[in-house]
């Protein structure tokens, strides 16, 4: 009985601890830039991705469009997997979003440990020094410790980038699973479990 006992109390104990010790799941925010207006960044994030890498000439030597593209890649692939208001997100948007930002850090020469804020913060940064026409400033933002084959060569990937596949397949599914979750929104009189309207 005693035991019996000792396991109702220790058994709570070990959970509430287990819980304790889980890491925090990743985050990763899109600068106040990244979308004009008072639109929401995410959506578009999604949709603006799923038009960059429909097709390789849509950034073809457009490096700071491509710097964008895949910042907002590399955020989606955490907010869309762990973000609250994406609740009722298909898990294979998860699964090719994964797969799209290893795709994506492959063709730039990004390192795998990479943590996505600071991919994001440089690659935003590089684009808008590319459009200010100061490349040498757009070389000085990408460190090697995350760009590993430096800022001359990144530039030259940005501008000259492979065919992506998974990035297209990954920004299309996440677009029609934000699609689908504003209809059961409106079917249901508000928004969908992805909170798309949050």
């Amino acid at each position: 009985m005693r035991s019996l006992h000792a396991c109702a109390v220790i058994l709570p104990l070990l959970a509430a601890t287990a819980a304790c010790s889980l890491p925090p799941a990743p985050s990763a925010s899109l600068p106040p830039d990244a979308v004009v207006g008072a639109g929401d960044p995410t959506r578009s994030a999604i949709f603006g991705t799923a038009a960059a890498f429909a097709s390789p000439a849509a950034l073809a030597n457009r490096p700071a469009d491509a710097a964008r593209a895949i910042a907002n890649l590399e955020y989606l692939a955490v907010e869309l997997p762990y973000g609250p208001r994406w609740a009722g997100i298909s898990p294979n948007v998860a699964s090719e979003l994964a797969l799209a930002r290893n795709e994506a850090r492959a063709a730039l020469g990004i390192a795998p440990g990479a943590p996505p804020q600071a991919v994001i913060d440089q690659l935003y940064g590089v684009s808008r020094a590319l459009r200010a026409g100061d490349q040498a400033a757009a070389e000085r933002l990408l460190s090697p410790a995350v760009f590993q084959g430096g800022g001359a060569e990144t530039l030259r990937r940005l501008a000259s980038l492979p065919p992506l596949p998974h990035a297209n397949t990954a920004a299309v599914l996440a677009q029609f699973e934000v699609q689908r979750l504003d209809m059961l929104g409106d079917r249901h009189g508000g928004p969908g479990g992805g909170g798309a309207y949050h």
